[in-house]
């Protein structure tokens, strides 16, 4: 009776120890070579998600800062006719709005109307600039999950193609290269879209507040331009 305990004794410790030694690099090690072809795929999304988000998240950040006396430095150059003091003081500045200003101080002496659309025009092209490369993180987003559950089919083949050769006899260790390969890579490519896809919104509000900036200011210039004299 007591070897009985002793010897279920040690195969619980075996199995809790087995347990314990499971990691995600054996995870990863057991799902066979197509679910490692899939992970490092969504390895490499990963390290794009993240290069692309933290590097428009600088820019944008630079992009949003505006001096708050910039526009009341402008409606004095401008009252004052010194547009080349206003000009300089946009160029100084290098961000999307002091350009947007600066475009349309350079056009002050035609219709109001060439103006408004100088400004718009050059506005786009900003707003192009912002968005550099975010429509990547929207890619990757709906890629990755995708991606996952290519890995799972993949897998899922594997264990049947497993089971159809067992003969009638199944054994799970038999079936454990599928079965780490179907789960693994849905993981990984839920975990690597969720991340794109909330860096992306990130990136998107950010961006639609400069631009609104950039909106506010560009209306604040023409209605000085439009103020009697």
């Amino acid at each position: 009776m007591l070897s009985l305990y002793q010897e279920n004794k040690e195969l619980v410790e075996d199995v809790v120890s087995e347990e314990k030694t499971l990691s995600i690099y054996k995870l990863i090690m057991d799902g066979g070579l197509g679910g490692q072809i899939i992970i490092a795929i969504l390895f490499v999304l990963l390290a794009v998600a993240m290069y692309i988000y933290f590097e428009r998240f600088l820019a944008i950040k630079a992009a949003s800062k505006v001096d708050k006396n910039f526009m009341e430095q402008i409606r004095d150059f401008v009252s004052n006719g010194k547009l080349q003091s206003a000009d300089a003081l946009c160029k100084s500045k290098n961000t999307p709005t002091a350009r947007l200003i600066g475009k349309g101080i350079s056009r002050i002496g035609k219709p109001l109307e060439d103006i408004n659309t100088a400004i718009e025009t050059a506005g786009k092209l900003e707003v192009y600039q912002l968005e550099k490369n975010v429509s990547v993180l929207a890619t990757i987003a709906g890629a990755a999950p995708m991606i996952g559950f290519l890995g799972t089919v993949i897998g899922m083949i594997v264990a049947i193609h497993e089971i159809a050769n067992a003969g009638g006899q199944i054994d799970i260790k038999m079936l454990s290269d599928g079965l780490y390969t179907a789960m693994t890579t849905t993981v990984a490519g839920l975990i690597v879209g969720i991340i794109a896809y909330i860096t992306y919104n990130h990136l998107v509000v950010r961006t639609d507040k400069v631009v609104y900036q950039m909106e506010a200011k560009s209306v604040e210039f023409l209605d000085l331009l439009n103020e009697p004299v």
